[in-house]
């Protein structure tokens, strides 16, 4: 039996959830834990990614619902007994893991791009030192397992399964653990494809100079209709807003396309972005590390190439 933790994201599931309940499918009978507004076009969404049960976590309200979520969790855990729980990692997944993993006394797996169950135990794939090394890890405490999944390690796919059994869960009173409340949402507004589901990226660095000259990556994106990104690096300078950071501390991004503008392909960046299908860098330094996971590399100023592709287009 798995579990696959479920969040709500502007009412539906988040999109990191229905990779995780592809993959789910593939090791057992799936039960979702789906924390937030419902109704029966999202518990069907569900069970056609592949969750035969759906345990509707209700009762957050406003609270922050972290600590009441991991204490619904344990004590459900520890009634059914799953052998696996897999979270995405966002910040509510995190926040719960790490409850949950104190309330079970059980440890977590962070950062897993491949999950299987052998005899018994969890066998857990991830990278290390910036996705240059790949382990692996047995679990070998007492189940529930507890794995964390980086954004786009698997494929969303629907498996067209039938419509869920759907059962109730209130969240408990967990005291002053739960008291901290949200007073407020603001929502960044933002034009074109969404970043994390964008086919195209074009995604600027420090080697663009300077934040006016970022113009150059919103003229190519829009002339390739893609999402635009930025390094840390720029994004830590005032440049552009935290959304559209990719990398180890922003979004991973698996575009068919990612033109890489003046990114010198520092390996936190890496990270994020070096399984996209095609990777394109434009870089004046011919030893830029970005060369060594790109599939055509351009060595030139940014802002000479740049202004002719946009001609070409």
């Amino acid at each position: 039996m798995v579990w696959v933790f479920v969040q709500e994201a502007n009412g539906a599931a988040d999109p990191v959830a229905l990779e995780l309940l592809t993959k789910a499918r593939t090791l057992g009978s799936v039960t979702a834990l789906y924390l937030g507004e419902a109704n029966d076009s999202v518990f069907a969404q569900l069970g056609d990614y592949g969750a035969a049960n759906v345990i509707h976590l209700t009762g957050a309200g406003n609270s922050l619902p972290a600590a009441a979520t991991a204490s619904a969790i344990a004590a459900l855990a520890t009634e059914h007994n799953p052998a696996l729980i897999l979270f995405g990692s966002t910040y509510i997944g995190r926040d719960v893991a790490g409850r949950l993993s104190v309330r079970l006394d059980r440890p977590v797996v962070s950062n897993a791009v491949d999950v299987a169950l052998e005899d018994g135990s969890a066998l857990i794939t991830n990278e290390i030192f910036g996705g240059t090394k790949i382990i692996k890890t047995a679990i070998t405490a007492s189940s529930p397992a507890l794995v964390i999944a980086r954004p786009k390690a698997f494929a969303a796919e629907p498996g067209g399964g039938g419509a869920p059994h759907v059962t109730e869960a209130g969240l408990p009173d967990v005291g002053h653990a739960g008291s901290a409340t949200i007073t407020d949402r603001h929502t960044e507004t933002a034009s074109g494809p969404k970043l994390e589901e964008a086919e195209i990226v074009v995604s600027g660095g420090r080697g663009l100079g300077s934040a006016e000259k970022y113009e150059l990556v919103e003229s190519l994106a829009a002339k390739l209709r893609a999402a635009t990104g930025a390094t840390r690096a720029i994004v830590d300078a005032g440049w552009v807003p935290y959304a559209k950071q990719v990398g180890q501390t922003g979004k991973t991004v698996k575009p068919k396309i990612y033109i890489a503008c003046g990114i010198s392909g520092a390996m936190q960046h890496l990270v994020g972005m070096k399984d996209s299908d095609t990777i394109i860098a434009i870089n004046k330094d011919p030893e830029a590390p970005i060369f060594d996971v790109a599939d055509l590399g351009i060595v030139g100023d940014v802002h000479n190439v740049v202004p002719k592709l946009i001609e070409a287009l």
